[in-house]
């Protein structure tokens, strides 16, 4: 039986699904699948996010098309999609956020005035919080074309940005780590909710598809952005709010941080958390993102980060 595994047509989300795809069990074949956000170039927070790199997919998956639909985890809603099972969620790449700038800068380094580029509300906020006398400029478009605009197009030099704020995880996937000038640190630039890991999702009651992909979960990723996942829920905020979330298993806990930002970088409210761990059964895993998650929503709430999440909207 041959797979059918369903993906966007970016270069960056055929590189790692056909990385991810060679790890499952049996015969794959990839099936390109173009989705709202690859032709609608409208801004994140026009487009509010939610769903726009993942409908189509969904809807593949649904009508028989694939049996098999792959995401980066941090576009996917946090409801529940009906007939469709998260089957498996890939052990997380580097999640931290990475600068590419002209000349080798580094954020301290740019020049007062300098243009930054990102689609990104969350990191648009957290540059104005690190330097707030920077352009921030928001942008749209794929990883190379991305880069171009901030270290150079590589057929004319020509260039209109800076840098560029973008993921680690998606450079190293596509082999570019080597035009990061800088590696942002996660205590001053916490990244999004499920950045680094990817979702694997089925038909529901699909087992043939479950085994396929099984050997692929990773269950501390699943905990530790189940965590994540939920204070972005809680918050009702979507995967284009300026809200950041990042958790971890280590040393026998689970440890989550996460933090909600006005977009001009004015205010933010901060909250962590950690539950320490007596195994690592998926029970317990799912309990332990469920505790953090609830107490760190209840205390981002108190702080006024809802007020933070809605002003973003307007």
């Amino acid at each position: 039986m041959t797979i059918r595994v369903g993906t966007r047509g970016s270069a960056l989300a055929l590189a790692q699904t056909t990385a991810l795809a060679a790890r499952f069990a049996g015969e794959v074949e990839i099936v390109e699948i173009t989705t709202q956000g690859d032709t609608d170039r409208s801004s994140l927070s026009q487009l509010g996010g939610t769903g726009v790199f993942v409908s189509a997919l969904r809807d593949a998956l649904l009508d028989g098309r694939v049996d098999v639909a792959v995401h980066s985890m941090k576009d996917l809603p946090t409801a529940p999609a009906a007939g469709i099972e998260l089957a498996a969620v890939t052990k997380r790449e580097d999640a931290r956020d990475a600068l590419c700038a002209r000349d080798g800068l580094t954020l301290a380094d740019l020049p007062e005035g300098a243009k930054v580029g990102t689609g990104s509300p969350r990191r648009m906020a957290q540059l104005r919080v690190a330097r707030p006398d920077l352009e921030v400029v928001d942008i749209r478009g794929n990883v190379p074309t991305r880069l171009a605009r901030a270290q150079g197009d590589p057929q004319t030099g020509e260039r209109d940005l800076d840098a560029v704020v973008l993921a680690l995880a998606g450079l190293k996937r596509l082999g570019l780590e080597d035009r990061a000038t800088e590696v942002l640190d996660l205590i001053d630039f916490p990244t999004a909710p499920a950045q680094g890991a990817l979702a694997v999702e089925i038909r529901d009651g699909d087992g043939a598809a479950r085994a396929a992909v099984a050997k692929t979960d990773h269950a501390p990723t699943r905990a530790a952005v189940d965590a994540e996942r939920r204070v972005l829920a809680g918050l009702e905020a979507g995967c284009a709010a300026p809200l950041a979330a990042h958790a971890e298993v280590a040393d026998g806990m689970l440890f989550l941080s996460a933090i909600a930002y006005a977009t001009d970088g004015s205010s933010r409210v901060a909250a962590s958390h950690a539950y320490t761990l007596d195994s690592t059964r998926a029970s317990e895993l799912e309990e332990a993102a469920r505790d953090v998650a609830d107490r760190a929503v209840a205390e981002l709430l108190d702080g006024g980060a809802a007020d933070l999440v809605q002003a973003a909207r307007a």
